[in-house]
């Protein structure tokens, strides 16, 4: 895509725009009643082994993902290497924890990248990332050139960086966790009038792990309609509860971190499901969507099929020509070989116009 996109006229609200109501990640088209669309997020569950990355793309493939997502930065990309107050994490996953050293252990070295792209593409994954800071972004057009951008929740206000990911020309996926509807307005602006050619919103929670009551997913539909974008989940739940409910409200795309072993430890373990638990949640949000269908109503396909099992008017004893048609010698019973029920009191009363046979079908001309 070219990075040359006109932008939106200044006096135009690019948010307000007939933006697509779907979303292009390489091959695969997301959004507008399509099936969900599942990113298996590695982020730091590496553990600085590029050996146990490469497993877990496996384990992503295996377990039914359509797509792998990386993290792009360095410690020093993200914050500074104190050791005051500001610096230090307080109660929670990662209590008394320093910002820089938390992010050096965490960081997905980026001479793998091209790798475990590769590795993922060879799997029939896509593979994208997380860019940080506007050096990420070049490395990653330089070397993985991704189908798609995500925007971390936290890096929702860092407008220059918003700006160089829209100019790339890419799809962008932009989380929304802890985000006012003014900063998603302004967000969704400074990407489009940078050129972003698409946009996925994601309702988020950014707690680590989140809790389920918490996420407030009706307000899918809110951001759907707010910004015209097809809208995700991030998800960072163990739970397959939030994932069912979000695709339920028109969810197109569901991320989930992904481990190997949660016993295993690891920075971002504590929030993230095992292999056999993405591949039931996988299993779920599809069998979910599928049973959602459209919304006219009417019998399916395999109704219409068993529509001959319904209940019809059947001769149940022996009539003689110009006999009276009462419902001793006429029941309504299945199958529905027979005139359907809705004639029934208009047969009552009339005469047999030839003789009928107990356990035929009472048919149109049988009455005068």
């Amino acid at each position: 895509m070219s990075a040359t996109r006109r932008a939106a006229s200044p006096r135009q609200n690019p948010s307000r725009l007939p933006w697509p109501a779907t979303f292009r990640l390489g091959r695969r088209i997301v959004g507008d009643g399509r099936p969900p669309f599942l990113v298996a997020e590695l982020s730091a569950n590496h553990r600085q082994q590029k050996a146990h990355a490469l497993a877990l793309i496996d384990a992503a493939a295996d377990a039914g993902a359509d797509a792998i997502k990386l993290q792009t930065y360095t410690p020093d990309t993200l914050t500074l290497p104190a050791r005051t107050r500001p610096f230090r994490l307080g109660k929670g996953l990662w209590e008394g924890r320093y910002l820089h050293d938390l992010y050096r252990e965490a960081m997905t070295p980026w001479e793998w990248h091209a790798e475990l792209a590769a590795h993922a593409r060879a799997r029939g994954l896509l593979a994208f990332s997380t860019p940080f800071d506007e050096t990420a972004v070049d490395f990653l057009e330089r070397e993985m050139r991704p189908p798609a951008y995500k925007i971390a929740s936290f890096e929702i206000n860092h407008l220059p960086l918003l700006r160089r990911v829209g100019a790339t020309g890419r799809p962008v996926i932009l989380s929304t966790g802890m985000a006012t509807e003014p900063e998603i307005a302004t967000a969704v602006q400074t990407l489009r009038a940078a050129g972003c050619p698409a946009l996925l919103l994601l309702k988020c929670v950014s707690s680590y792990p989140a809790r389920p009551a918490d996420f407030n997913l009706r307000a899918i539909g809110t951001l759907h309609d707010r910004f015209r974008a097809p809208v995700g989940l991030s998800d960072h739940t163990l739970s397959d509860e939030v994932a069912l409910g979000a695709v339920a409200l028109g969810a197109s795309l569901i991320e989930k971190h992904l481990t190997l072993r949660r016993d295993d430890g690891g920075i971002d373990a504590g929030f993230s499901l095992e292999p056999a638990e993405f591949r039931r949640m996988a299993t779920a949000v599809r069998t979910l969507h599928a049973a959602l269908g459209a919304d006219t109503l009417g019998p399916s396909r395999q109704d219409r099929s068993q529509r001959r099992f319904r209940r019809s008017i059947f001769v149940a004893a022996d009539v003689a020509p110009g006999e009276i048609l009462t419902a001793e010698n006429l029941r309504i019973v299945r199958p529905a070989d027979g005139l359907d029920p809705r004639h029934w009191d208009e047969v009552l009363g009339r005469r047999a116009r030839r003789r009928l046979k107990a356990g035929t079908p009472l048919r149109q001309g049988d009455w005068l």
